[in-house]
């Protein structure tokens, strides 16, 4: 799993058994491969690229899972392993315009490591006139089914929950992507436990405008990407007028403000947080803050904290090899549910 924050590349080794209660795993092993600041730079501009260098370094990154999946393997004394499942790196998501692209051939992992490889889960579901994502919900409903609400704090915030008898999910704001592009400016590569954002105060004038944009994906909450950041939020965030610790307080309050918005207000939920925002006790304690008197937030285990989403996606790797519905329409407003990915080497 690479995610749209940059922190790097989640690997983590997965079991799945399915008995007559449903689907259990088992996940005890994973590391995150920190990017360079050559890869940070790669993948960051790799959407201004020519058709040729995007070609390249499609290939290129390919290579990179590749061989990052076969140190882990063999680091781990792993021994025999199924297939290797994998998200790729986003770098276009327009399902409005038909399209989305995940960086990492498939066809480069599969020959670089020697195992066979599922991988693009979204494209199926874009083509079906769906989001194409969040796509972590399938793994909510039968991994993590216990909690009412499952909240993801990436580099783009989303959830998944029970509504009326069908499990929706949305893309809520976008999060550590605004964060870390913050703290870039001052050499940090994100705000550890929310040091910095606890130093300033709120932006009265910064707030308003990150509302009045967030209040525009209120409706129809549509799948976010890049795109949407570059075009609507980085340049409120490089407002220089407004001191750096009060950028970073602000856009974490604001991350805050939009969870709740989306959290049914009902005694008493029990709301699962992972992702890296997890780690940020600045922002769980606002979260909770404003949360207090109809839910609960719970921070799992560390490695569930920081693997869930490649977990997640393993486990759609696993239904798509029996050929099970692993997107579902509810979700992304699709014409159907999808059984997604395309299988390398089996």
């Amino acid at each position: 799993m690479s995610g749209t924050s940059l922190d790097g590349l989640d690997i983590a080794f997965c079991e799945f058994e399915k008995g007559r209660k449903g689907w259990s795993f088992k996940s005890e092993i994973g590391e995150t491969i920190k990017y360079s600041k050559q890869w940070v730079n790669k993948l960051s501009t790799a959407p201004f690229a020519s058709a040729e260098e995007f070609e390249k370094l499609h290939y290129e990154f390919g290579e990179y899972v590749g061989n990052a999946c076969k140190r882990f393997s063999k680091k781990h004394n792993l021994g025999s392993v199924d297939f290797i499942s994998s998200h790729g790196h986003t770098i276009f998501h327009q399902p409005e315009r038909r399209f989305t692209f995940q960086l990492g051939s498939g066809v480069a992992i599969h020959h670089t490591s020697g195992l066979p490889v599922i991988c693009d889960f979204r494209s199926e579901d874009v083509l079906k006139g769906g989001e194409g994502a969040p796509l972590v919900p399938v793994g909510d409903h039968h991994l993590f089914a216990t909690y009412d609400v499952c909240l993801n704090i990436g580099g783009i915030a989303n959830l998944s929950m029970i509504t009326g008898g069908k499990r929706v999910a949305f893309d809520i704001c976008f999060a550590n992507m605004g964060l870390n592009h913050l703290t870039a400016k001052i050499g940090k590569q994100y705000d550890r436990g929310g040091a910095i954002a606890s130093k300033g105060k709120v932006s009265d004038r910064l707030k308003k405008k990150l509302d009045g944009v967030n209040k525009k994906w209120h409706r129809g909450r549509p799948s976010l990407g890049r795109e949407g950041f570059e075009k609507f939020i980085q340049s409120l965030l490089d407002d220089e007028l407004v001191a750096i610790e009060d950028r970073v307080h602000t856009f974490t309050a604001s991350i805050a403000d939009e969870i709740v918005t989306c959290v049914p207000q009902k005694k008493k939920i029990k709301l699962l947080a992972t992702g890296g925002g997890a780690f940020n006790k600045f922002l769980i304690s606002q979260l909770q803050k404003r949360l207090d008197g109809f839910a609960e937030v719970i921070i799992p285990s560390d490695h569930i904290v920081s693997y869930k989403e490649a977990i997640v996606f393993a486990f759609l790797g696993v239904l798509k090899r029996r050929n099970e519905p692993n997107v579902s329409k509810s979700v992304t407003g699709a014409s159907s549910d999808s059984s997604s990915g395309v299988m390398i080497g089996f």
